[in-house]
């Protein structure tokens, strides 16, 4: 089977994106696995999959594999690279396009300038629902947000549990560039607090309306960006009185721009690149 492809990235988080409405796609977990690998596939952090819709009121369905192959919910630089993409190809006439995910519907728009704005939705603070399994746990409260305490070995460390769509755990560290992502993002991904694992934010105040993120994200490693990672931190640093909207997100390939009114009835927008890298055909 050959299946055509582009190679694209969103602040360095890479992606392979398939048109699914143009090819048929039927793929196992394994051959998911094998196109995002690095050395005997195309290599990607993620897949992004472009679907006709179910629902008669979106324009497209987008479906996410991580590295591991497995399916995932959201993926935020993916949905500024899904917008792009169907824009290049000609799937759509139109700039601000509506998108079916597990997760629900999003809204990406390409602007002007080519830089690409999300909709993600609101967060999800009910922690029962991100999931995260706090019984027996007591809270720390900061501003408005709790804090849960994960035992990680001989360390406990004070975290966010937030959803934008995929579970993340949040927390603050003084320099994120000598935060212990490697060693504690496994670790964390895994904690059996999380039934669904979860992605390891790991976030460095700058200022009010600038932030340092590294995420450990799950079924991927570490990626240069993650969108709805810098979602959930400044989710997350507004809720504790650390930061002030928009807010911008300095990642290791990267910048975006987070805005928030605050509220959780608030939908969270991203503003970010959307770039690509090159077209190609894989034989699976």
């Amino acid at each position: 089977m050959k299946l055509k492809f582009t190679k694209m990235h969103g602040a360095g988080n890479d992606f392979v994106v398939i048109d699914a409405i143009n090819q048929q796609v039927d793929l196992s977990t394994a051959q998911w696995k094998r196109i995002a690998d690095r050395r005997f596939g195309i290599g990607a952090d993620q897949i992004l999959v472009v679907e006709k819709p179910r629902s008669h009121n979106v324009d497209f369905r987008y479906r996410i594999f991580n590295a591991d192959g497995g399916e995932v919910e959201q993926c935020g630089n993916g949905a500024r690279a899904f917008v792009r993409f169907v824009v290049d190809k000609g799937l759509t006439n139109k700039h601000a396009i509506r998108v079916e995910t597990q997760a629900g519907v999003i809204e990406p728009r390409l602007e002007a300038d080519g830089q690409v704005t999300v909709d993600m939705g609101a967060p999800v603070l009910d922690v029962e629902k991100v999931p995260f399994h706090a019984q027996g746990l007591e809270p720390l409260m900061e501003g408005r947000e709790q804090l849960w305490p994960l035992v990680l070995g001989h360390r406990t460390v004070w975290v966010s549990a937030i959803s934008m769509g995929n579970p993340h755990a949040v927390q603050v560290v003084a320099d994120v560039e000598s935060a212990p992502v490697s060693s504690e993002g496994p670790a964390i991904e895994h904690h059996p607090r999380f039934p669904k694992r979860v992605n390891a934010g790991f976030m460095q105040v700058l200022h009010r309306n600038r932030i340092a993120l590294r995420v450990f994200e799950r079924g991927a490693g570490e990626t240069l960006a993650c969108g709805t990672g810098a979602c959930a931190a400044v989710v997350a640093g507004i809720r504790r009185g650390l930061l002030d909207s928009p807010v911008t997100v300095q990642t290791r390939g990267g910048e975006l721009v987070i805005a928030w009114d605050g509220e959780g009835i608030d939908p969270v927008t991203m503003t970010g690149p959307a770039v690509s890298v090159f077209d190609g055909e894989i034989t699976l």
